[in-house]
């Protein structure tokens, strides 16, 4: 049977190349690219149109989600894995609503890795055991939760601010005006009823915005 083409994209080498050689012990597949920031990534793999991309979450200049969003409406045949070191439910569950493939923990990737690439290239959705488990014991709606509640750009600049930076900064990043950003900022603090941006940058660590 011909190899399934998988994309790599991880700003850690390390990991990137202990990836690499869980994938070389299988015979079904084949390491076709990588990349160590989102918008090469993204580049990328719309050029080689891979079997399957497995995106890290937090990479620079775009998120694994970011680059996610945009394959799914650009190559919706791709099947996508995301890496990460949270378990944080509301991402999941946030990517779940994109239709991504797979979620596996860096930590349980030795063992999960193959399995989620199997199971996704027989069209079905694979979850780390963890996170499958917390899933599926939580009987709360995410209609209720803040964050789901959250607009992507929201999410966006939530993110930016996490990282430290000015209002000013995160207008020319996204290429918008301070002002649209300070209301972005004000009706973020009304969802999530937080009143200082110290308590959104705790927030965006704990919904797992931020690897730390």
């Amino acid at each position: 049977m011909n190899k399934w083409k998988i994309f790599l994209a991880d700003d850690h080498g390390i990991l990137r190349e202990g990836v690499k050689m869980i994938l070389s012990a299988s015979n079904h597949c084949e390491v076709v690219g990588e990349a160590d920031d989102g918008k090469a990534a993204l580049d990328q793999i719309e050029k080689i149109v891979p079997d399957i991309a497995i995106l890290d979450i937090s990479m620079p200049s775009m998120t694994g989600i970011e680059v996610a969003r945009h394959l799914k409406k650009s190559q919706p045949s791709i099947k996508i894995i995301m890496l990460s070191r949270h378990d944080n439910e509301e991402y999941v569950k946030q990517l779940l609503k994109f239709n991504i493939n797979g979620f596996v923990l860096k930590e349980e990737a030795g063992d999960d890795l193959l399995k989620c690439i199997e199971s996704v290239m027989n069209g079905k959705t694979y979850l780390s055991p963890r996170i499958e488990s917390q899933l599926s014991g939580d009987s709360s709606s995410s209609k209720d939760s803040p964050f789901i509640s959250l607009t992507n750009r929201e999410r966006e600049i939530l993110k930016l601010i996490a990282e430290g930076k000015s209002s000013e900064e995160i207008a020319k990043i996204l290429n918008i005006s301070s002002r649209t950003v300070k209301v972005h900022r004000a009706n973020m603090m009304k969802k999530l009823n937080v009143h200082k941006v110290a308590d959104m940058v705790k927030y965006a660590i704990k919904a797992g915005m931020v690897e730390t």
